[in-house]
């Protein structure tokens, strides 16, 4: 496993903050680095390498890559709350950290100004008030804005706010267990469009049509992460924690009932076998890394550590590879949504029409996550 640490080493050692070598969307589309969820995800990684290794170097990058954006007045280069976009609460996550570790005032600061685009996010008129997932896309809830919003929102709860609005938090996961799972294989569907409107959606569920890998493994963290945070130290919120622990075994039984031979799941999970369908190297990282912390925390028991290995064994079999000297990890699907600018159906064909990347931060990310709680198990 010493082969993945050099390779996490050689891209810190590649980025800086305003051109991170794993942020492909950025560097494709020719532009700087702002404050975005795949930095997010990369950090927060990067600041597990160091809770594990104690490597100063790890946290120096960490506080040296969000600081550069975090101004001392808690104002942060490159984020607009009134852009209502879900996805941007996520690097929030990695500002906590931050603030404990460092102590400078201004990661709380930021924390409050990220916070404060929680208070302002439309939601869903569905009995649930879920969010939005983007203002652009009026009355979505999709799986990923799951873990994009839902974790640092319990945190600040938790940590700032004694826990007043833990109720609205649960509201939103109760309606996402009822209403995007599918009852035929214990899966979910990527989004559902409360509104029932928009073009991609079946016009009676509001459903989308598949079970996209980083969608469900990006909602499994979410509710692993929520329970590793969650403060039900009075048990006010036995029942709520059991049905996120309900959903998050459920979810991981039904996952592994398609989990590869290789130890990897498919890009688009139940249709594995299908024309052009490929091994998908993201999900099955996240994957990897819930079963990890899912038994580190008590949720799983020693057993699911088994698949867990065979999944980080796997991705490093067919994907983690070495041209001329230099480290590459392959397999990543670089984006999927729905809708949007350019009409996203949601069908089979388009989760099989996006690029197909290496390096990119929302694969090494949770590589490096599943990576790290692999460390932590041998410790």
């Amino acid at each position: 496993m010493d082969v993945i640490v050099k390779y996490i080493n050689e891209l810190l050692d590649k980025s800086t903050p305003e051109a991170p070598i794993w942020n492909i969307e950025k560097i494709k589309q020719g532009l700087k680095a702002n404050w975005n969820y795949i930095d997010g995800v990369m950090i927060k990684a990067v600041l597990q390498m160091y809770a594990i290794s104690k490597e100063d170097k790890y946290l120096k990058f960490a506080d040296d890559f969000i600081g550069y954006r975090v101004f001392e007045d808690g104002t942060i280069d490159g984020y607009s709350i009134g852009e209502k976009n879900i996805d941007n609460i996520n690097a929030g996550k990695t500002l906590f950290e931050l603030y404990d570790l460092t102590g400078k005032e201004k990661y709380k600061k930021a924390i409050e100004l990220v916070y404060s685009q929680i208070k302002i996010m439309p939601r869903c008129d569905n009995g649930a008030g879920s969010f939005w997932h983007k203002d652009i896309y009026p009355n979505q809830v999709w799986l990923d804005g799951m873990y994009m919003g839902q974790p640092f929102y319990l945190e600040y709860e938790t940590r700032f706010n004694n826990r007043k609005n833990y109720d609205d938090i649960f509201r939103q996961f109760k309606y996402v267990i009822e209403n995007m799972r599918n009852p035929l294989n214990g899966l979910y569907f990527h989004a559902i469009d409360t509104s029932k409107e928009a073009f991609w959606c079946d016009k009676v569920t509001g459903l989308s049509q598949h079970s996209w890998i980083r969608a469900i493994g990006w909602y499994a963290m979410a509710l692993l992460d929520v329970l590793d945070k969650v403060d039900n130290s009075d048990h006010k919120y036995d029942a709520e924690c059991k049905m996120l622990e309900d959903a998050f075994v459920d979810l991981i039984n039904s996952m592994l009932k398609y989990q590869d031979e290789s130890g990897m799941w498919y890009q688009v999970v139940n249709y594995g076998g299908m024309d052009r369908n490929y091994l998908e190297t993201s999900g099955s990282s996240i994957m990897a890394y819930a079963l990890l912390k899912g038994v580190r925390l008590g949720f799983l028991d020693e057993s699911y550590r088994e698949p867990a290995k065979k999944a980080i064994d796997g991705i490093c079999s067919k994907y983690l590879t070495t041209k001329e000297g230099e480290m590459s990890l392959g397999g990543i699907c670089l984006v999927a949504g729905l809708g949007g600018k350019d009409n996203r159906p949601g069908t089979y064909d388009y989760y099989m029409s996006e690029p197909i990347v290496e390096d990119d931060a929302k694969g090494v990310g949770p590589f490096l996550l599943a990576y790290t709680e692999l460390l932590m198990s041998k410790q």
